[in-house]
Order: C-alpha cells, then structure tokens, then sequence
C-alpha cells in the first residue's frame, strides 16, 4: 500500500475494524516514512459469474442486461423499480449460490418465478420472449397454467 502523501510503501497497521456490516475491513495505518496515517479497506472480490448460452459460448453475467429484460417486461406496471432491484439482487443471489456457471435458462426461469408473484402481465410479457411464443395458443396454454397456479414448466 502506498502513503497517498510521499508515495512510501511501507506501512504498519495502527488499528483494524469490522465495516460495512462485515463486508470489509476497515484498516488505519500509519507510513513509516511520513508518519501520516490514512485508511484502508479490504474487500472480498466477487468470483465472476458466467452464462452458457444457447450457442454454448460463454459470457459473463451482466446485471444491467437482466435489469433491462425485467424493467421491459414491467414497463407501464404497478411495479416499482425498488421491486425490479430487489428481483434482480434476489436472482444474483441464487444464481451466485449456484455456482460459477449457470445456463441461460436457469436465469430465465428464476425471472418467471419471481415476476409470477409479483405480476402476472410482466410474467407473461417475460415469458412469450423467453419462451419464443409464436402464436395465440402458446399465450392460452401459459394462461391456463397461470391460472391453474401450475409451477414453471420451463419449456421454451
């Protein structure tokens, strides 16, 4: 760690802290050059998570492209962006415990989950993409499952 005033890299901890809730810790040091003291923090790095895709490639996960697929599914609905972050945070999480792998339906299918609880039009918004509806019928046969209360068949 460099001094931020002389640039020196040696150092001693003069104290250490729980922060963040225990999601770092907090370091005060003092340079050893200098005789400044400045902070620190240490956090874990998140291990990338990766998608496989239909085509079997693999790219790494972006939050912001599962934000946008919800946010258009729930567009013009009483659902409020605090609800699409929190779905979001709540498929990371799963996804996460998952593994360091996941397939592009796994993510899907926690979507569907998710938006059926929360509402059904963005559900079946969701799912005619995801699922690659083609015609009226697709539509009624997952109408009739929502109704039916039917789990998530993931069928695409």
């Amino acid at each position: 760690m460099r001094c931020p005033w002389c640039q020196s890299t040696e150092d001693k901890v003069v104290d250490s802290r729980v922060a963040d809730e225990g999601e770092s810790i907090r370091r005060r040091r003092e340079c050893m050059n200098c005789h400044r003291r400045f902070t620190t923090y240490e956090r874990l790095e998140d291990a990338p998570l990766w998608v496989i895709k239909r085509s079997g490639a693999k790219e790494p996960f972006d939050t912001a492209k599962l934000t946008r697929g919800i946010m258009a599914a729930t567009k013009n609905s009483s659902v409020s962006d605090e609800q699409v972050d929190r779905i979001v945070q709540e498929i990371k999480g799963a996804l996460k415990s998952a593994g360091k792998e996941v397939n592009y339906s796994q993510i899907g299918i926690e979507v569907l989950e998710r938006l059926k609880e929360t509402d059904e039009v963005a559900y079946l918004r969701f799912a005619s993409v995801y699922k690659n509806f083609r015609d009226r019928k697709d539509f009624e046969h997952e109408v009739g499952l929502l109704l039916k209360g039917a789990p998530h068949d993931g069928k695409q």
